[in-house]
């Protein structure tokens, strides 16, 4: 999470918000001034604070135009009332809520038969708070099995630059060398032979994407596990693969089942996504399979009383709701496995949809288009007088939230746009942002753009 520090803004200020809030006191609410460095003395009436609050909520971005954020922005009113009966459980406390435990076990099974894992029953997995969270599991248990092999050197970690800063902040905080692969020319993920180039005796394994944040683009999973084969027939070295499956081990299963990616390559130790995601579930709720006990050291699972028995815990996160699991199992019962084949399918036509409009408007130039992950990025061509970071600039004036960044090391000279199609952005919305994208144009054009320093580039989001 973001951190934050204290700082005192103006203690001089001037209080005062809408005096009809208060109801039978309007002298209330007239003199008020909002809590921002210590409480108030006194309580307020809950329709009066329901009110104050939504007020300063609405400088907040609509989220259903966030083109940013690859985080479930809809659900359904079911599901929402769900979630909202669930809230108060606590996922910790699986003898107090044994049937939550029993949901996540169901879900947990689930993904494993979607990801092909070879025995059912000798799986292990766990919802996490995120995807985040799912991979510093996955990273946990690739170093204690690399330690358990007795070798002396400092610990490293194969994945290409792309990754989410989850794997960063992993390594740092696990003692552990980030092996980052960096992009070259149109090379923007990770590719087999500049994985194995960077593996020795100390690599703890190599992180794949299903998927990258930063043009929707699937990783050559199985290419890098057979690259790893090979290797391990020359060296003897045996370097599992963890696939980070964030978005797209909810798209692929569906969309792309021809695909090998997860358990049916024996190399692939373990997999996560988020049921936040393409789950198509509100935040936060993650997920991490492991395909066999011996992936999954023994050592780092905790065994909890559960209903007179043990029941084996693996996590960073202790007290957190029930509802998002609550929420993920009511999402698999309520679409079944066609169901998810159309909502996905929908996302990914919608995404092809405006990548090839946004291509038809001539002043841009597509990198992908969203036939893999519903996510595409494209870049402003050189003669359009104006770049991304005005695009993006324009377009949040109509209330579109379209990320403007540059690429990472070895690709810095690129500045992109991204697009993340998810459950709920439909053709129509679509067809708008096209007309707005069309309307700024000329505007653009006029105006012959204005550099912007890329430091100050508006974020994107994992």
């Amino acid at each position: 999470m973001v951190l934050h520090q204290g700082k005192t803004d103006r203690p001089d200020r001037v209080g005062g918000t809408n005096p009809m809030y208060a109801g039978a006191n309007p002298a209330l609410a007239a003199s008020l001034v909002m809590p921002r460095d210590k409480l108030r003395d006194d309580p307020l009436p809950p329709d009066a604070a329901l009110q104050l609050v939504r007020d300063e909520l609405m400088l907040d971005g609509n989220a259903r135009l966030n083109l940013a954020t690859f985080v479930t922005t809809w659900m359904e009113p079911q599901a929402r009332e769900l979630m909202a009966e669930c809230v108060d459980k606590n996922m910790i406390d699986k003898d107090e809520y044994p049937q939550t435990a029993e949901l996540e076990r169901r879900c947990v099974n689930i993904l494993a038969d979607l990801w092909h894992a070879p025995d059912p029953t000798d799986i292990m997995g766990c919802s996490t708070t995120g995807s985040s969270e799912a991979c510093m599991l996955a990273g946990m248990a690739l170093k204690r099995r690399w330690s358990k092999l007795g070798r002396t050197g400092k610990p490293n970690l194969v994945m290409g630059i792309n990754v989410q800063v989850c794997w960063e902040k992993f390594c740092e905080y696990w003692e552990v060398e980030p092996r980052l692969v960096p992009m070259e020319g149109d090379r923007y993920h990770l590719s087999a032979d500049e994985a194995v180039a960077r593996c020795d005796e100390n690599t703890i394994g190599v992180v794949a994407i299903l998927g990258s944040t930063f043009d929707g683009s699937y990783e050559p999973v199985a290419e890098i596990a057979a690259a790893l084969d090979a290797l391990q027939e020359r060296t003897g070295w045996d370097i599992p693969v963890h696939v980070d499956g964030a978005s797209g081990a909810m798209i692929a299963p569906f969309l792309d089942p021809e695909l090998e990616w997860d358990f049916r390559l024996p190399r692939v130790a373990s997999i996560n996504t988020s049921g936040h995601k393409y789950g198509l579930v509100y935040p936060g709720v993650g997920w991490v399979v492991w395909r066999d006990q011996a992936a999954l050291p023994s050592e780092l699972v905790f065994n909890v009383n559960y209903l007179g028995g043990d029941m084996p815990t693996f996590a960073l996160n202790f007290s957190r709701p029930g509802a998002e699991v609550a929420a993920q199992y009511y999402t698999f019962v309520r679409l079944g496995h066609e169901g998810f084949r159309a909502v996905q399918q929908a996302s990914r036509d919608v995404a092809t949809h405006l990548s090839a409009g946004i291509e038809a408007l001539g002043q841009f130039e597509l990198l992908t288009r969203g036939e893999q992950l519903p996510v595409f990025a494209f870049t402003t061509r050189a003669e359009a007088g104006f770049d991304v970071f005005d695009v993006s600039r324009r377009l949040r004036e109509r209330g579109w939230l379209v990320p403007a960044y540059t690429f990472p090391e070895n690709r810095t000279d690129l500045a992109v746009l991204r697009i993340v199609v998810r459950n709920g952005f439909t053709h129509d919305l679509a067809d708008l942002l096209l007309a707005d994208l069309k309307r700024v144009l000329p505007e653009l054009e006029k105006e012959g753009g204005r550099p912007q320093d890329p430091a100050k580039a508006t974020s994107f989001h994992h």
